[in-house]
């Protein structure tokens, strides 16, 4: 595939996807919090064409929103969202780019298992180093029985693995998904999806 076709593909998904509401891990976090602080930072990994930048902005938060495609920054900043002004986009892939220390929330909606494993891991690491106390990550992993197990420059981690890895945070949710369905592209897919929400505990 062409880098051109692969653009216009990308364009197509983040054109389906633009209008559908904030994923329940990203509302379940904004309602925990409550009213953010002034300068309160939000980080969204991998944040498509918006749909969870639209509520960060709604509720007042500063938005860091971090795509590598560029369709995906480009349709964000067409979308001209009220608040627009309080997003900072980076092009970039997710697990390559600077996360602010002190970001109180770091959202990454089904993308952060889409890097290897090393990858993941270290990216999970920058996670836990830039959120302070009372921090909160929301997002999705994916488990060991997803119809996309074995596909090259992706991770899935057991119930075990995914409970490890949140130690030193309290779940606020930890809700383990397994359905058949489908894709956002219309294939038939069976899920196995671990959903997280998770405060970060003092030391």
């Amino acid at each position: 595939m062409t880098e051109a076709n692969q653009s216009q593909r990308w364009g197509a998904y983040y054109e389906q996807l633009k209008d559908r509401p904030p994923r329940k891990t990203l509302l379940r976090a904004l309602d925990l919090f409550g009213v953010p602080p002034a300068e309160g930072i939000a980080v969204d990994l991998g944040c498509g064409s918006g749909r969870d930048v639209v509520e960060l902005l709604r509720r007042g938060w500063n938005v860091v929103a971090v795509d590598a495609e560029p369709a995906a920054l480009k349709q964000l900043a067409e979308r001209q969202l009220p608040g627009g002004e309080r997003i900072t986009p980076i092009l970039s892939r997710f697990e390559d780019v600077p996360l602010p220390i002190g970001s109180l929330l770091v959202n990454s909606s089904f993308a952060m298992p889409l890097c290897e494993p090393q990858k993941f891991h270290e990216l999970w690491q920058r996670i836990r180093d830039a959120l302070p106390v009372g921090g909160r990550f929301s997002g999705q992993w994916y488990g060991p029985r997803d119809s996309w197990l074995g596909r090259p420059g992706m991770t899935f981690v057991s119930r075990e693995e995914a409970e490890r890895l949140l130690h030193g945070f309290e779940p606020e949710l930890f809700e383990e998904e397994e359905s058949d369905g489908t894709t956002p592209r219309g294939k038939p897919h069976h899920w196995h999806i671990f959903h997280i929400v998770a405060r970060k505990l003092p030391q």
